[in-house]
C-alpha cells in the first residue's frame, strides 16, 4: 500500500522500490479461516510482478539482512546492495518463539496464524486433532501486542468443531497477558469487555487472564496467573491437545541494533509525521514502529498496530515524502483511528477507536452476524485493490466520510 501510494504522489521522475522477501502479498487477516480449512494458500495471495510492474514500481525479491543509514543503502541476503534517498521501513516484526521453551509452530508445540506458511502447517495439525480431539488452548503468551487474532482463532475453532459435530469432545482455554477480556492492548474499545466476556461464556470457553506463560511441553502449558501486584495467584498446568499462541513481537534483525534508529527491543523511533529523528530520509509505519505500552500492567501488554492505523501512517508517509521532494517541510500527521472487525465464524464484533490510543473521541463498539459477511466482503475488497494497484477508492473514501474516520489529522 505505501508503494502504491507514494508512487502516485511523488515526482514522475522519482523511482519507486519496494524490497520484499517473496515475490508475493499475503493478506494475513485470512489465516484463522486457513487454520480451519475455510481458505486454501492460494487463496489469498496476490503475485506482485504485474501490479508492481503496471504502477512502475520496482520489485527486488530478497532477504534485506542489513540497513545501513550512513550509506544510504539496504544490504541483502545475496550480497546485492540498493541504494536509496529515502527509505520507508515497513517490515512487520521478528516473530519472537524463542523466548518460550516448546513455544512455536517451527520448532515447539504450538501453532501461529502470524504468516500464511504457519496456518497452512495449523491446519495439518488440525486435522489430525480432529480425528483425535482434547483440550484446545488459545490465546497470546506475555509481551504479545496484537489480541484480535487470538481471539478470532479461539471462536473461528469453536464454530468449527460444532459443524464437525465434536464440539462436546473440546475443552478450550483462552490464555492471555491481558489484565481483563477484551483489553486488547488497548484498554478496551466501548464494551469490548462485556461483549467478548459475554460471547465466551456462550461458547462455554474459559479463559486465564495475567497469564505468563513458563513452558510448553507435549500435552501440557504451563501457566502462571498473577495478581495485580505481579506476584503469583494460581499456577495452570493445562492440558494441551492443539494450542494456537500468538508470540511478542520485536524489531527485525536488519535493523534491530541501529543506535538512533530504534528502540531496546529494535521497533522504528519515529516523531508525528513518521520520520525518524536520528536519520530524517528514514519513515517507519505499520508494526514495526515504537509505541509505548498503555500503562503498567501485571504481564507486559504492547499496543497492537491495527490495519486502518497503519494505512493512516502510508497517507502521512506518502503525502510528506511528496512535500519533501517539492522542497517543503513535512506537515502531515496520521490519525492513528482504528477500524477493526473480529471475526468469530458466525458472527463477531466490530469497534471504532479515534484514535486508537486514549483518550478518544469515539469508543464504539458492536456485535452481530453482520461481521462475519463484512469480513468477507473486507478481504475481497482489500486483495483487489492490491490485484489492480491502488492504495485507496473512490468507495472506501466515500464509506469513510460516513464513518467520519480519516487517515490525516485536520
Amino acid at each position: 500500500m505505501a508503494a502504491y501510494e507514494i508512487r502516485k504522489k511523488v515526482r514522475t521522475a522519482d523511482q519507486v522500490t519496494v524490497i520484499n522477501e517473496t515475490a508475493f502479498f499475503q493478506f494475513v487477516p485470512s489465516n484463522p479461516w486457513i487454520l480451519v480449512g475455510w481458505r486454501d494458500r492460494k487463496d489469498i495471495l496476490i503475485d506482485l510482478t504485474k501490479p508492481m510492474k503496471k504502477r512502475h514500481i520496482g520489485l527486488v525479491v530478497g532477504k534485506a539482512i542489513k540497513v545501513e543509514p550512513e550509506e544510504k543503502q539496504v544490504r541483502l541476503e545475496n550480497g546485492e546492495v540498493v541504494a536509496y534517498d529515502y527509505l520507508v521501513i515497513a517490515t512487520g516484526p521478528e516473530l519472537a518463539f524463542d523466548a518460550i521453551e516448546g513455544f512455536g509452530p517451527a520448532n515447539g508445540l504450538t501453532q501461529s496464524v502470524c504468516h500464511v506458511d504457519h496456518a497452512v502447517t495449523a491446519n495439518k495439525a488440525f486435522e489430525t486433532f480432529c480425528a483425535n480431539p482434547g483440550p484446545v488452548v488459545v490465546g497470546a503468551v506475555q509481551g504479545a501486542s496484537c489480541f484480535g487474532p487470538a481471539y478470532e482463532t479461539a471462536m473461528i475453532i469453536e464454530t468449527e468443531l460444532r459443524k464437525r459435530k465434536i464440539r462436546d469432545k473440546v475443552p478450550i482455554t483462552f490464555v492471555t497477558p491481558e489484565p481483563y477480556i477484551g483489553h486488547l492492548g488497548l484498554d478496551g474499545v466501548g464494551d469490548t469487555k462485556g461483549m467478548l466476556e459475554s460471547e465466551m461464556r456462550d461458547r462455554h470457553i474459559k479463559w486465564i487472564t495475567n497469564a505468563r506463560i513458563t513452558k510448553i511441553e507435549s500435552g501440557h502449558m504451563h501457566v502462571e496467573e498473577l495478581n495485580e501486584d505481579g506476584s503469583i495467584k494460581k499456577i495452570h498446568d493445562l492440558p494441551m491437545s492443539y494450542s494456537m499462541m500468538l508470540p511478542a513481537f520485536r524489531g527485525v534483525e536488519a535493523i534491530r541494533d541501529i543506535k538512533g534508529l530504534v528502540n531496546a527491543k529494535g521497533f522504528v523511533i519515529i516523531d508525528k509525521h513518521q520520520q525518524n529523528p536520528t536519520y530524517p530520509d528514514i519513515f517507519g509505519i505499520g508494526v514495526c514502529i515504537a509505541i509505548p505500552p498503555m500503562g503498567e500492567t501485571p504481564v507486559p501488554v504492547g499496543v497492537p498496530k491495527t490495519g486502518f492505523m497503519i494505512e493512516s501512517m502510508v497517507t502521512a508517509t506518502a503525502d510528506n515524502l511528496a512535500a519533501i521532494l517539492a522542497g517543503k517541510a513535512p506537515t502531515n500527521e496520521a490519525t492513528w483511528n482504528a477500524i477493526c472487525l473480529a471475526d468469530f465464524g458466525d458472527g463477531g464484533v466490530a469497534f471504532i477507536a479515534q484514535p486508537q490510543i486514549p483518550p478518544r473521541n469515539v469508543n464504539w463498539s458492536a456485535e452481530g452476524g453482520w461481521v462475519h459477511l463484512a469480513k468477507v466482503g473486507f478481504e475481497k475488497y482489500f486483495l483487489r485493490k492490491v490485484r489492480t494497484g491502488h492504495s485507496e477508492t473512490f468507495y472506501e473514501n466515500a464509506a469513510l466520510g460516513v464513518l467520519k474516520t480519516h487517515k490525516l489529522k485536520d
